[in-house]
C-alpha cells in the first residue's frame, strides 16, 4: 500500500468504495449464475471479506481485488453444488434392469464426456452447459453472459465441433 492511498480500513472510504462497485459486482456474478439472490449473497460475503482483509488490499487494486474475489466465490459455491448433487445421486438407490455391459459402456461414455466437456475452452464451456444442462434458449443465454445471440451461437457452434472432435463418433446430436 502506497503512502497516497486511501486506506480502506476507513468507514468513510469504505462506503465510497461499496456504493461504488456493489452493483457493476453484483451484475459480474448475476450473468455468471443467473441468480441474483445468489448474486447478491456472494457479492455481500465478498464485501465482509474485503472489510476484514482491509489493511492488506491496496486502495488502487481495490476494484481487482472485488471483481477476483467474487469470481473465485462463484467457482466455489459452483464446485460445492457439484459435490452435493453427486452426493445425492450416489445415494439414490436405482434399480437398473439394464444390460450390465450396457450400463458399463455408458458409464465410460459419461466419463468421456465429462472429460470432453472440461476440455472445452471456458467461454464455450459456459454456453455449452447453459444451453443443455440449464435448458436455456440462446436470447436468455445472451442476456446472462451480456452477448448477442450470434455470439452464442458461435460459441455453442465451436463447442460442438470440439466435442465431435474428441468423442468421434460415439458422439450423436
Amino acid at each position: 500500500m502506497t503512502e497516497e492511498d486511501p486506506s480502506i480500513c476507513e468507514q468513510k472510504i469504505y462506503n465510497q468504495i461499496f456504493r461504488s462497485h456493489y452493483g457493476a459486482v453484483t451484475r459480474f456474478v448475476y450473468y455468471k449464475c443467473g441468480d441474483l439472490q445468489q448474486a447478491e449473497d456472494i457479492v455481500q460475503d465478498v464485501f465482509v471479506k474485503l472489510w476484514r482483509l482491509c489493511s492488506t488490499v491496496s486502495f488502487s487494486k481495490v476494484k481487482a481485488y472485488l471483481y477476483r474475489a467474487a469470481n473465485n466465490s462463484f467457482l466455489n459455491e459452483k464446485a460445492h453444488e457439484k459435490i452435493v448433487l453427486k452426493h445425492l445421486q450416489s445415494t439414490s438407490p436405482s434399480v437398473d434392469h439394464e444390460n450390465p455391459e450396457y450400463l458399463m459402456q455408458m458409464d465410460q461414455f459419461h466419463e468421456k464426456l465429462k472429460q470432453a466437456i472440461a476440455a472445452l475452452p471456458q467461454k464455450e464451456r459456459e454456453v455449452y452447459l447453459l444451453s443443455r444442462l440449464e435448458k436455456k434458449t440462446y436470447p436468455e443465454i445472451a442476456e446472462l453472459l451480456g452477448l448477442g445471440v450470434k455470439a452464442v451461437e458461435r460459441r455453442m457452434s465451436k463447442a460442438l465441433l470440439i466435442l465431435r472432435d474428441i468423442l468421434g463418433k460415439e458422439l450423436k446430436f
